[in-house]
């Protein structure tokens, strides 16, 4: 049948209609939506509408006082949300968020800035409403123009991982002087709500005219949080003052939280000198993370005494991934199985007897302590996944539990380096004059290890002797210039690092950042392993998009499976609980939050601080005599050896 001009104008105008029709149904149902308290990314919300507190915060906790705390490394910046210059992260308590993240519940947020939250079903763009009280330190008022503006600027001259991980926000609108919507584009990301509401900083429009966000300062520039800087001393210290106007003190997300007056913060070059400095009472607060002095350091006098704390506290969030991650930007390390057979160099059970006092767990999956690790073998769901990918994926995925290389039984090491050798030897490397080269080319096996402390050398240097044993040449490079560090890592300027990849209990856009082909090239990106592979983009793209905790829950034990048996790094260990040292003046809430340390909702004790009035006691300075008198008869001894020997030569 022939349709004349007349019939194809009717049909025009009838599409028309339709998507007319279609745009303003959307919109009618965009505008009956209900603004929300809250949202959770799956499930429902813990706390109803009318909820006075998080259950892990103290409403009787005490307002004032100082603490003291540390922090390693300088700082030449208090813009901590763009690539230039060293930040100092505690810039970070100027700022407020839409949101608020909860630490007992997966991932769910409560208002902060913003009244209320909507989001249609299928979650393609998030509206916030935005509290008439909201505030910038100098009392001007937020307002849906600097939530736009903040998005924006951030986007345009922030650190360059922002575009990335919200690459999938097409604009942020202003619906009314209160009211601010962001529009999402590609595949559906039900995460981005979320990320919006509690990773966007908000700052003020008025306050950056005339001035270049992209560069340094140390002026520091006009939030909405609840502190304010009141002493900066470039590289060396930084002092927060709470904001006697804070706006937001009577939130019910805010309540028992933000409880110290003045947060001072010391910085130090050295680990060592830190601790000291602990110990003499410098600063207050320390969390742990090195074994050895968990086990050796805390036995002083001021422990014995009760004057500091010594605690675990345990998590329940998965423990991450902390491993020698290799550069496979770098030639040697392109070929997934010569990375495979240097996993055989590293004895983690010799190290956990010998340096770590057998205090952790080897790492076996990127989201181990939770029900997202991938320890068991893949279930029938995950298999449909998998099946997609037969050929372009390691063939042990569909059959092997993933386990690292151990040294259990007896003569395991040796054992491991065969089987280095032979994965080498296979793979064209030989071994000539006791050195590892490339039976074609004649190159040299050999590469530099790049560490941040020295802490971690005593870890590293028992792998190079496994190495060398391989024929392998491994040079050791300790940067504790943070500057320069920071810039090599920014500009992929190394073959292997330590790496620590924390985890989240409800893993999304940021595994793009991680592991995306898109953050590969992209400089100062947190994939510092380089990792290009389409399947790995196609799998993060469907956990992002899972409609349900049972489905993001098997896409990420895909995703484990795939990183693991690509073997881009090598495991390390870690631990399940916190491990903490304070002076005995600050106190915490009976409840522990699930999914983090909490420190905000920790406050200063009068009471205790009483008792803390001196450092050394009667029984420490006995202690001290005791000391001094087995130096002095020492010292005896040694005199009396050179005597007899000066005489019976003479």
């Amino acid at each position: 049948m022939k349709l004349n001009k007349l019939s194809y104008k009717f049909l025009y105008f009838l599409i028309i209609a339709i998507f007319s029709q279609v745009s303003l149904l959307k919109n009618i149902h965009a505008n009956n939506l209900d603004y929300m308290h809250g949202i959770a990314m799956h499930g429902d919300l813990k706390y109803p509408k009318d909820f006075k507190k998080f259950d892990y915060a103290n409403e009787n906790a005490f307002k004032g006082g100082k603490i003291n705390r540390f922090s390693i490394g300088t700082f030449d910046n208090l813009n901590p949300y763009i690539l230039k210059g060293v930040p100092a992260y505690q810039a970070g308590y100027l700022f407020e968020t839409l949101m608020k993240s909860s630490f007992d519940e997966p991932f769910s947020q409560y208002g902060l800035i913003a009244e209320g939250v909507k989001v249609p079903p299928d979650r393609s763009w998030v509206a916030f409403k935005i509290r008439k009280e909201a505030r910038f330190s100098d009392g001007s008022k937020v307002s849906a123009k600097d939530i736009k503006f903040s998005f924006e600027t951030i986007m345009s001259k922030g650190h360059p991982t922002y575009k990335t991980y919200w690459g999938q926000v097409d604009r942020a609108e202003e619906i009314s002087e209160n009211e601010v919507k962001f529009y999402f584009k590609g595949e559906p990301n039900p995460e981005l709500p979320l990320i919006i509401g509690y990773q966007l900083p908000i700052f003020s429009k008025k306050d950056w005219k005339g001035k270049d966000f992209s560069k340094t300062t140390l002026i520091p520039p006009l939030g909405s949080g609840p502190y304010l800087i009141s002493d900066v001393k470039a590289g060396r210290s930084l002092t927060l003052k709470k904001n006697k106007n804070y706006w937001g003190n009577k939130l019910n997300v805010n309540v028992g939280r933000y409880n110290f007056d003045t947060i001072h913060y010391d910085y130090y070059r050295d680990e060592t000198v830190a601790l000291e400095a602990f110990k003499s009472g410098a600063y207050d607060f320390k969390q742990e993370n090195s074994s050895k002095n968990w086990a050796t350091a805390y036995k002083f006098g001021a422990v014995k005494e009760g004057k500091v704390k010594v605690e675990e506290i345990k998590y329940y969030r998965p423990s991450g991934m902390q491993g020698f991650a290799f550069n496979t930007r770098k030639t040697i390390f392109q070929n997934r199985n010569v990375r495979k057979a240097l996993t055989y160099a590293f004895d983690f059970e010799w190290s956990n007897r010998n340096l770590f006092y057998n205090a952790y767990t080897r790492t076996k999956s990127f989201f181990d302590n939770s029900e997202l690790a991938s320890q068991n073998l893949p279930s029938k769901e995950e298999l449909d996944i998998l099946e997609n990918y037969r050929g372009k994926i390691p063939d042990e995925v569909f059959t092997t539990i993933f386990s690292p290389p151990n040294t259990d039984e007896e003569n395991g090491l040796r054992k491991n380096l065969r089987t280095a050798r032979r994965i080498l030897k296979k793979e064209g490397w030989i071994i000539k004059d006791d050195v590892l080269i490339n039976k074609e080319t004649g190159e040299i096996f050999e590469f530099e290890i790049l560490l941040r402390s020295p802490l971690f050398e005593r870890i590293v240097l028992p792998m190079k002797r496994n190495l060398k044993k391989l024929g392998i040449n491994v040079s050791i490079r300790t940067v504790q210039d943070d500057s320069q560090y920071i810039r090599r890592l920014e500009d992929f300027d190394y073959d292997m690092i330590v790496v620590n990849y924390g985890s989240i209990i409800s893993p999304g856009n940021e595994q793009k950042n991680y592991w995306g082909s898109a953050s590969a090239d992209q400089k100062a990106s947190p994939n510092y392993t380089g990792v290009k592979n389409t399947v790995i983009d196609e799998i993060i793209d469907k956990l992002i998009s899972a409609k349900s905790r049972e489905e993001l829950v098997t896409y990420t034990k895909v995703l484990d499976r795939i990183l693991l048996f690509n073997y881009y790094l090598i495991p390390q260990f870690h631990i399940g609980h916190y491990r903490v040292a304070y002076w005995n003046k600050i106190s915490k809430p009976e409840v522990s939050p699930k999914y983090d340390l909490g420190f905000d909702f920790w406050w200063f004790d009068p009471k205790k601080a009483k008792n803390l009035d001196v450092i050394s006691s009667p029984i420490s300075d006995e202690e001290n005599k005791k000391d001094n008198t087995i130096y002095f008869l020492l010292l005896i001894f040694l005199l009396f050896i050179l005597w007899k020997t000066k005489r019976k030569t003479s």
